[in-house]
């Protein structure tokens, strides 16, 4: 077991060891961030473009990391996996611009929930780009997990809304993130990953700002810098709790961004979560949760 240590773990360690307390710690900071992040688009979405938003996102999503800039010096930005690490930062522009767009217009816990299936897709995208074999019990897992998505936007019951689908587009390319994020941790840093989406997404990110561009007022500022602060540590965290814990442990603990998301939507923007967003969550949660704990079952039997 590793030591806990009262600084973040943001060791430039070629092999990481496993943690899963701290990994669960956090995952659990990761979906706090997260939520605040997403709640906090929502409200600056009423007069800011989300791709204008999204720029200053990625900007001042620095700001978390620039201590251990000013400790490290570039160190952080050694890798010898610059390809895929820019092969990444343009697919979660992607997914990104996708995703704000989404909370923009849509219920947050209902955008959240459809957030969940990202680990399903990246498990689909797996078997047919890598070959892996997958036997009943985890296409069972995934077939639950398709089907939690289906109650939650409930197509043929109700029209499906652009948000929703803009979820669901966001969530598959998120998905393939994952994926990328678990090998870079293999061999990168969690500050290493993290500088690099914002240092590869910021500048592509203002070609699509400038064409909805409009200067923010101080309040906005205000509001700009701490959805920054708080996705960079958001984004930070999840990487650490992914190179630190096992994924069958940490990634269950995401699901508590529902809750979090659900609750600052009740008394922020008097948003009641439907009872088929909380069904098709739990639902999309379970798959998730097994497809993890059998693959780590199936890794053990090896």
């Amino acid at each position: 077991m590793e030591p806990v240590s009262p600084a973040p773990p943001i060791a430039l360690a070629n092999a990481p060891r496993q943690n899963n307390l701290r990994g669960v710690m956090w995952m659990l900071v990761c979906g706090i961030s997260m939520s605040a992040m997403h709640s906090s688009i929502r409200h600056v979405s009423a007069d800011l473009h989300p791709f204008e938003i999204a720029f200053f996102r990625l900007v001042f999503g620095l700001i978390p990391i620039l201590p251990w800039f000013i400790k490290l010096g570039w160190a952080p930005l050694r890798t010898k996996r610059l390809g895929l690490m820019t092969f990444r930062g343009v697919l979660n522009l992607v997914c990104m611009l996708a995703f704000f767009m989404a909370l923009a217009i849509t219920p947050l816990a209902q955008v959240t929930a459809l957030g969940f299936s990202a680990p399903i897709f990246a498990t689909v995208l797996a078997i047919f780009i890598f070959g892996e074999k997958v036997g009943f019990q985890r296409w069972s897992a995934i077939a639950i997990g398709f089907l939690g998505a289906l109650v939650v936007i409930r197509p043929g019951f109700e029209a499906v809304s652009l948000g929703s689908a803009l979820a669901l587009f966001a969530a598959i390319i998120w998905g393939v993130c994952l994926v990328i994020i678990k090998s870079l941790g293999r061999t990168e840093s969690s500050l290493t990953i993290t500088a690099y989406m914002s240092l590869i997404m910021a500048p592509l990110s203002l070609v699509p700002a400038l064409f909805v561009w409009q200067m923010p007022t101080g309040e906005q500022f205000i509001w700009l810098i701490a959805i920054g602060v708080f996705g960079g540590t958001g984004q930070m965290a999840m990487a650490e709790a992914l190179r630190i814990g096992e994924t069958h442990v940490v990634m269950p603990i995401d699901f508590s961004r529902l809750i979090w998301v659900s609750a600052i939507a009740y008394f922020a923007f008097a948003e009641v979560p439907g009872l088929y967003t909380w069904i098709g969550g739990a639902m999309i949660f379970a798959a998730t949760a097994f497809i993890a704990w059998r693959e780590r079952a199936l890794r053990n039997a090896t």
